[in-house]
């Protein structure tokens, strides 16, 4: 209606100053025309008769989804990692965590672990909650991190070797080119996160909660043993495949 009212009161105006339209000076639309120009006095600037509501919401939810991906570094995979953080004790970080937003890896200040060694660290990191953390290039071998909290972490390059990650929650977590020979996933919630390049020799996954998605790509790393991939899984998810492959064939011919 207020397009409608708009139009009405334009198609008048140009009517006015047009030389070609024999009633020009006739306004058809008094009322129209009033009625917008009440409107535009109640809306304010960015709603001048209300034509801009719209593109005000669309630009809002804009914003919002601007900010968490600003916020979490999942959401920024393909784009530039921000500067290594200069804090002195950007490290010890770790040993508190975040405290807001364990699950969908939103923070009030980015955790920026980049190249710290937390070799043998068995007692700081245990439980802790590790949320969108930047792990590239640091060191975690032979550390205890049962229990942590590692939502939408950024881990690629990062060492793990012997690490155990028992009853803790693995998700969306980006492992490429990770080195996590010997890790121990018992128990744990390993669901959305990818292993591209990993190593992930000699690794448990015993009791490992993950999607049916999740394992197939898993399953794929050629360098988890009979012994992991018994675990997992793979042989029968496999099967179960090729079965499915085949009654498909059938079924088509």
């Amino acid at each position: 209606m207020a397009t409608l009212t708009l139009a009405g009161a334009i198609s008048s105006s140009a009517a006015v100053k047009s030389p070609r339209f024999p009633l020009a000076k006739k306004i058809r639309y008094p009322s129209q025309i009033i009625q917008c120009t009440a409107r535009e006095e109640r809306c304010g600037c960015m709603d001048s008769c209300c034509s801009f509501k719209e593109m005000r919401n669309v630009a809002c939810g804009l914003l919002a989804a601007w900010a968490l991906t600003a916020a979490s570094p999942v959401f920024a995979a393909n784009q530039r990692l921000p500067p290594l953080s200069t804090e002195s004790n950007r490290c010890e970080r770790a040993f508190v965590g975040n405290t807001i937003g364990q699950a969908n890896g939103v923070y009030d200040k980015p955790l920026d672990l980049r190249f710290c060694d937390y070799t043998n660290e068995k007692s700081n990191l245990k439980g802790k909650s590790l949320a969108a953390a930047l792990m590239s290039d640091a060191k975690f071998d032979g550390a205890d991190m049962t229990e942590v909290v590692m939502s939408k972490a950024y881990a690629v390059g990062a060492s793990f070797k012997g690490v155990d990650f028992s009853n803790a929650v693995i998700d969306r977590v980006n492992f490429g080119k990770a080195n996590l020979q010997g890790a121990v996933f018992k128990n744990t919630v390993l669901s959305g996160s990818t292993f591209d390049n990993a190593q992930l020799q000699d690794a448990v996954f015993e009791d490992t909660i993950i999607g049916y998605i999740d394992l197939q790509k898993l399953c794929t790393n050629s360098t988890i043993n009979e012994e992991g991939r018994a675990e997992l899984g793979c042989r029968k998810m496999l099967d179960d495949l090729s079965h499915d492959g085949f009654s498909h064939g059938k079924r088509e011919s």
